[in-house]
């Protein structure tokens, strides 16, 4: 009984319980049949929709069509075949545990600089397992280039001394399939290292052919969305890959030595606090109330402060529901520090000296970003907004007082307003925003931001108007936000009511008033300064890539389609 006679049968057995209800068994005997059918796909939903409901009619054809557009090309049913083969010889396709002795680049490091004779005369044997990345024979050798995690290392099979069985192993191998080899390290006559196999074990049956190519422009949309076939395929991906754990790791040992512990606080939150961003919200079903993802680090940090922790930092995801370009993705990865006894300043030096921490340890001061070279040799410059506003348009934002005045030189320029920003503080933010951020290219420590959009931070003792705040810019970019922070619970309270005030006129990212915060600061919080470093773009800088999606894993996609 051919595949089409047995479907035929199972809807005959079955029409009147399919008509009622279908089940997911029968879908899956349905699907598991169509695909054993190729190019009928219609011609079969025909034949099963004469025996169904109109609703299962529909619900077939639907079938049919995913059949007829997902179903296996040439080579993917030749490496089934080959899987199907291997089954036969008592070979697993999907493989076990392989202990291996070398990755690829430990063979490079101890022998690349060895001549053939030498080599010869070592006999040096390595144990290694990685990817078939290209494969070519020549009569009865065989070559391959095998990746690890390193790299890659070709792989020299000689039909003479593996044999006649294992030869054949290898010749129906396919570019993609995970493999194990022991084998002696040699140079070929054409001067490349390599392992000649003694022993071959098949690994890992690759069911899909990697791409031909999976670099460049056209790509990049696919790259992101399969990192895991990027990762194999795009070299340059691969080292950032194993860059940002490194440049991590040199943060958390730079901290370390600071005199800084590592922290862990809550992701879920009952307010929206720390930051000025819309939230993502979930639910907690169980006391059946709405939480929101946290934005920010902040507050618990300030709370270990209080409890006398002094030197606290945190490395974690935060999620804010904004868009997606080159330099945001809905989550990412924030780190926040606070040191009590400190300021402003005192975060300057913390930053320089992390920044040069992790561009010591990647061997140079200079990286290319976003067009420019950057360079990260100290000092660093120190501006204050109105001085960069100042040197760019002409107004002194110090020397002007009322709003009125405020509102006109905006019209004048061109700034629109909100109904929340039609202040002092916010129009001083929007000049900057338009005439000085793009401008500051080599890192600069932009400081005296006014206190409309910094609730968290201590007034300047000077002019009120402003906060003791700094941001690090590169290439326009911001990279880091610091405060000396407010320790003042009377006057966090009240920024915390204008913050209200805000949401009331319609920012839907002012903070809520966090009452179990300011009962923190009445016990007393000690003098400190604090700051934010977005550690995603950090690790573009270092990296030298122009995307955040390049340096995430996982970035966040549209839809495919959209």
């Amino acid at each position: 009984m051919n595949a089409f006679e047995q479907l035929k049968e199972l809807i005959e057995n079955r029409s009147d319980a399919i008509a009622e209800n279908m089940s997911e068994e029968d879908l899956e005997q349905i699907n598991a049949l169509l695909n054993r059918i190729s190019g009928n796909a219609d011609k079969i939903a025909e034949t099963i929709a004469a025996n169904l409901s109109e609703e299962n009619k529909e619900t077939i054809k639907k079938k049919a069509k995913e059949v007829q557009k997902n179903k296996l090309n040439d080579q993917e049913l030749a490496r089934r075949q080959k899987m199907n083969a291997l089954q036969e010889k008592g070979i697993d396709p999907f493989g076990h545990a392989f202990t291996r002795t070398a990755l690829s680049s430990g063979i490079r490091r101890d022998y690349g600089e060895k001549t053939a004779e030498e080599l010869a005369k070592i006999s040096a044997e390595a144990v290694i397992a990685g990817r078939i990345m290209s494969k070519r024979r020549m009569g009865k050798i065989g070559f391959m280039h095998v990746q690890d995690k390193d790299g890659r290392i070709q792989v020299v099979v000689k039909k003479q001394v593996v044999g006649e069985e294992v030869y054949e192993l290898f010749k129906q191998s396919d570019v993609g399939d995970i493999i194990g080899v022991r084998g002696v390290v040699i140079k070929t006559q054409a001067g490349e290292l390599s392992v000649e196999v003694r022993e071959y074990t098949h690994l890992t049956k690759a069911l899909r052919p990697l791409p031909e190519k999976f670099h460049g422009l056209t790509d990049k949309e696919e790259r992101y969305r399969r990192r895991y076939v990027d990762l194999i395929m795009n070299e340059d991906s691969k080292k950032t890959a194993f860059l940002r754990p490194l440049i991590i790791k040199t943060i958390r040992e730079y901290m370390d030595t600071q005199g800084f512990t590592e922290v862990e606080t809550p992701i879920l939150s009952n307010l929206l606090t720390g930051a000025s961003a819309r939230p993502f919200i979930t639910h907690h079903n169980t006391q059946d109330i709405d939480m929101y993802l946290r934005i920010a680090l902040e507050l618990p940090l300030k709370r270990l402060l209080v409890g006398g922790m002094e030197a606290v930092y945190e490395i974690g995801r935060v999620f804010r529901n904004e868009g997606m370009d080159l330099n945001h993705n809905p989550e990412f990865t924030l780190m926040e520090a606070y040191l009590a006894y400190s300021d402003l300043e005192g975060m300057m030096d913390l930053t320089e000296g992390m920044y040069t921490a992790i561009a010591k340890k990647l061997g140079k001061m200079t990286y290319h970003f976003n067009g420019y070279d950057i360079n990260l040799e100290s000092p660093w410059a120190r501006v204050s907004m109105t001085e960069a506003i100042k040197e760019k348009t002409g107004i002194d934002f110090r020397q002007i007082n009322d709003t009125e005045e405020c509102l006109k030189l905006a019209a004048e320029h061109g700034i629109e307003l909100e109904a929340h920003e039609k202040d002092y503080g916010h129009i001083i933010n929007k000049f900057f925003e338009k005439y000085v951020e793009e401008t500051l290219i080599q890192p600069t420590f932009l400081y005296g931001h006014p206190l409309a959009i910094s609730p968290l931070t201590k007034k300047n003792p000077d002019d009120p108007r402003f906060v003791d705040r700094f941001e690090l810019f590169i290439a326009g970019a911001e990279f880091a936000n610091a405060y000396t922070e407010l320790n003042n619970p009377i006057d966090q309270l009240e920024r915390f009511e204008e913050q209200l005030k805000e949401k009331d006129l319609g920012n839907d990212e002012a903070n809520d008033i966090d009452m179990d915060f300011v009962e923190a600061l009445e016990y007393g919080m000690p003098p400190a300064g604090g700051i934010g470093y977005g550690i995603d773009r950090l690790c573009m800088l270092f990296t030298e890539q122009e995307s955040i999606r390049d340096v995430l894993l996982f970035p966040t996609m549209k839809q495919r389609g959209e």
